[in-house]
């Protein structure tokens, strides 16, 4: 059983703002999966062997061959801001 206080864990770590009723919902909804999760607990996997994809999976590699870039200014044409040298963009961090 999933209580209010897991839900709310759960929610903190993920940096979510949930009112009483969506952690009650988000207190449903999760206590369902664990018990989906048990259910898949009872089937019986014996003689099958473990395998890291459902379905096979292959690579497809292409050549590494050198192709040429960007010069500075060709790079910089469609930029919304530039200083001549760099892209600008808008500060993300804040300053501590």
């Amino acid at each position: 059983m999933v209580n209010a206080e897991q839900v709310r864990k759960v929610a903190s770590l993920a940096r979510l703002k949930l009112t009483e009723a969506e952690l009650e919902n988000a207190r449903q909804q999760l206590a369902g999966i664990l018990d989906y999760v048990a259910v898949l607990d009872d089937v019986d996997v014996t003689g099958v062997e473990p395998m890291a994809h459902g379905a096979e999976v292959a690579n497809v590699f292409r050549s590494d061959d050198t192709q040429p870039g960007l010069n500075r200014s060709e790079a910089l044409a469609n930029a919304p801001r530039t200083d001549g040298r760099y892209f600008l963009v808008p500060q993300i961090l804040e300053n501590t």
